[in-house]
């Protein structure tokens, strides 16, 4: 029998193993001598020590035959986390467990996106190895790193190669999310790709990342989901034509718009309409801008101020004062009279109406998309720099995101000045809104 001798280190210190003894490999034992039962168990001691020191004496374990062993370490690493953590969980992306993969993925997002694994991740639908996958992916994931977060490109190119992976779609389309969340350009490759599926979750979360990196020369490869007979990847398709402004689809659109099987498809044709805003459509819009549907009609005030032609003034500023208009109709008319250039800051004038609205919880979120599109002009933004110190507190912290997303320097001296607000959430907002834009006069 030939003798081996024992590595010194850790797992000799756990197993109180001696230098020299002889290990009989047996059943369920790894090359080293040490059942699988042994070999989690020095993982699991690893990773009580919460320390990144401790992730090269786990990282060897990623190669182990056994799959409990590979996940037992990658669990370990996703929990000690840190800087350190991402190399080895890149490697396991490409685990070939599929529950592996998902766990590493959760864990890379967790890294810039922290709290992701116990409150968001896929991975936590798995228990003691019972696959719980189902139903995860019917909910809509709205997370996304701030603009300034740099993914590294090793990350992004492991997302990328898992998207694309055949060995299993729930992995591919966790990876999916994932590189949603982490805005990651250099996925939308495979992201298009992946709309091929013939798996509504996979081409669901494809549609959605491609909406949170928002790159629009990815939207021609969106247009032919207009027509999908599955209704919510034909609807999240028709709003990811608008996000992405493809102009192309029009055609497509305009199909979607006239056969639509549902009013919510009519409404998200529409609405993908306004985001065109095409002039040949601005008979469509008028012919919209009196529909009894609240939603329909908002969209095409909303296209009529995308257009902003002098001739439809009266016609919004109608809309504007109709007393028993749906608030859906009023924002719209607010948004369509300050694209055409109403941008006073009297009672009742529409700029501050929007920024009022970002007080009421049902409306805030149009409101808010509505700001973001006008900020970018700069009039607009003079007047909410004008209204920022009389806000409250929804305002203001509303507010400070929309200025993060002008990469206009001129709203520095608001922000600056908000940061020292005594509202430590406002200062917050306030602090990381001049972060963001710092870094993108820098970039």
């Amino acid at each position: 029998m030939r003798v081996r001798s024992v590595r010194i280190g850790a797992w000799g210190l756990l197993l109180g193993l001696s230098i020299g003894s002889i290990p009989v490999i047996g059943a369920g034992q790894s090359a080293d001598g040490y059942t699988m039962k042994q070999r989690i168990s020095r993982i699991r001691s690893l990773a009580r020590q919460n320390d990144a020191t401790a992730i090269p004496a786990l990282t060897p374990s990623l190669s182990d035959p056994d799959q409990q062993v590979r996940l037992e370490a990658v669990k370990a690493i996703v929990k000690i986390g840190g800087e350190p953590s991402l190399d080895p969980l890149v490697q396991a992306t490409r685990d070939r467990d599929p529950e592996i993969r998902i766990r590493a993925t959760d864990g890379i997002v967790n890294q810039y996106v922290p709290g992701y694994v116990v409150n968001s991740g896929l991975g936590g639908t798995f228990s003691r190895g019972a696959r719980q996958v189902k139903g995860f992916f019917a909910s809509r994931n709205d997370q996304v790193v701030d603009p300034d977060v740099k993914i590294r490109p090793d990350v992004s190119r492991a997302l990328a190669d898992e998207i694309g992976d055949g060995a299993s779609m729930d992995a591919r389309t966790n990876a999916a999310l994932a590189a949603g969340i982490l805005r990651s350009r250099e996925a939308i490759p495979a992201l298009l790709q992946g709309l091929h599926t013939i798996n509504s979750d996979m081409i669901f979360e494809c549609l959605v990342a491609l909406q949170k990196i928002q790159d629009q020369s990815a939207g021609p490869g969106v247009n032919f989901l207009a027509r999908d007979l599955d209704e919510r990847v034909q609807e999240t398709a028709l709003e990811t034509i608008g996000v992405l402004r493809s102009v192309s689809a029009s055609p497509d659109v305009h199909y979607a718009l006239v056969n639509g099987r549902t009013i919510k498809i009519r409404r998200a044709a529409l609405n993908a309409l306004a985001m065109l805003a095409v002039p040949a459509d601005r008979t469509t819009f008028q012919q919209y801008a009196e529909n009894g549907d609240a939603e329909l009609r908002a969209a095409a005030i909303e296209g009529l101020g995308r257009l902003r032609e002098p001739a439809d003034g009266p016609l919004l500023r109608a809309a504007y004062d109709e007393a028993n208009a749906a608030w859906q109709v009023h924002l719209a008319a607010a948004f369509a009279l300050t694209s055409e250039g109403k941008v006073d800051l009297e009672e009742f004038s529409p700029l501050p109406y929007l920024v009022e609205s970002l007080n009421t919880k049902n409306r805030a979120y149009v409101a808010n998309a509505y700001l973001v599109e006008l900020a970018k002009r700069q009039d607009v933004r003079d007047g909410l720099v004008k209204l920022l110190p009389g806000g409250t507190k929804d305002q203001k912290v509303q507010l400070c995101s929309i200025f993060a997303t002008t990469e206009s320097a001129d709203v520095l001296p608001a922000l600056t000045a908000l940061s020292k607000d005594i509202d430590p959430d406002v200062a917050f907002a306030a602090s990381r809104a001049a972060r963001i834009l710092q870094a993108r006069k820098t970039s």
